[in-house]
């Protein structure tokens, strides 16, 4: 609907002491697919918003930072882009990113909510930017359980783009030590596993750190890192995991010849960008240090 006269709010509740609000200048879309709500709104600080069960996932403003800080620490480290698996990335921004590297053969994306799909497609094309109708593109609608346990292929990369694992999200089953063995069994040698892995402040970090404690039984390397997200309003962090790759220490020339090779300009990812990403704060070295909770 078109902007009203008094500024109506999306409201995010981050914890019962705590929301973020969004002045709405126009709603695109309000309504529920067979999985999850979902709200495409356009707000006047960042643009068009993407909104799945009351949480933002990404917007127009500044999605990028995201998706380059998904994908491309990952791809940098792994030995084989020939063949990339994404998990969930319904806008198309992930699949975007990784089609931008010429050594991509085929990228195959894996998402449960056709309908998510296509509203991302309907109203936020610039998130994808035609990557759904690029030939390397094979886009399965289905359970991505079900595609781990049938599928046959070896990936250089599997690149989770989960929403949360909270109670209520089609993502929670996702989120367990047999999920994550099979999604180890899909990768080719050498290959690396990357997840978004939930919010990473000083006072959030809890869940973060039960990732990672978890995959560190997986993996001789779990390198946590993270970058503030403006639209999230907080921290965010990733995990990148692998038995022969350590993103931590890749050097700054094998980044940046990376990045060069890409299609199009980066607007948040090189090597200064990487080693920052991976300069943990202390509080938060301690908190992944301590035992505690798995998966």
């Amino acid at each position: 609907m078109p902007k009203t006269e008094h500024w109506q709010w999306y409201v995010e509740q981050f914890s019962p002491t705590e929301e973020h609000r969004h002045a709405i200048d126009e709603v695109f879309y309000a309504g529920r697919t067979d999985f999850q709500n979902v709200g495409i709104i356009r707000t006047p600080a960042f643009g068009k918003v993407l909104i799945l069960d009351g949480d933002t996932q990404s917007s127009q403003a500044d999605e990028r930072i995201y998706h380059e800080a998904l994908v491309h620490p990952a791809l940098a480290g792994a030995p084989d882009r020939s063949e990339i698996l994404i998990l969930g990335g319904g806008e198309g921004a992930t699949l975007r990113e990784v089609l931008r590297c010429p050594d991509v053969g085929r990228a195959t994306m894996v998402d449960i909510d056709g309908q998510v799909v296509e509203l991302c497609k309907k109203y936020l094309p610039e998130w994808s930017a035609g990557s759904f109708k690029d030939a390397r593109a094979r886009v399965v609608i289905g359970d991505a359980l079900e595609f781990l346990e049938t599928d046959r292929g070896a990936y250089g990369a599997v690149i989770s783009d989960l929403t949360e694992p909270l109670a209520d999200s089609p993502s929670n089953p996702l989120f367990c030590e047999d999920v994550f063995r099979k999604i180890k069994a899909r990768l080719a040698p050498g290959g690396v596993y990357v997840l978004q892995a939930s919010t990473a402040g000083f006072h959030n970090m809890a869940l973060h750190a039960k990732m990672a404690r978890t995959l560190r039984d997986h993996y001789e390397h779990v390198a946590s890192f993270y970058t503030h997200v403006p639209a999230f309003d907080n921290d965010w962090a990733f995990i990148g995991c692998s038995d022969d790759r350590d993103l931590r220490v890749l050097d700054d020339q094998t980044v940046d010849e990376y990045v060069e090779r890409l299609r199009g300009e980066n607007y948040f990812y090189d090597s200064q960008t990487h080693r920052r990403l991976f300069a943990l704060p202390l509080y938060l070295r301690r908190e992944l240090a301590k035992g505690g909770d798995r998966f």
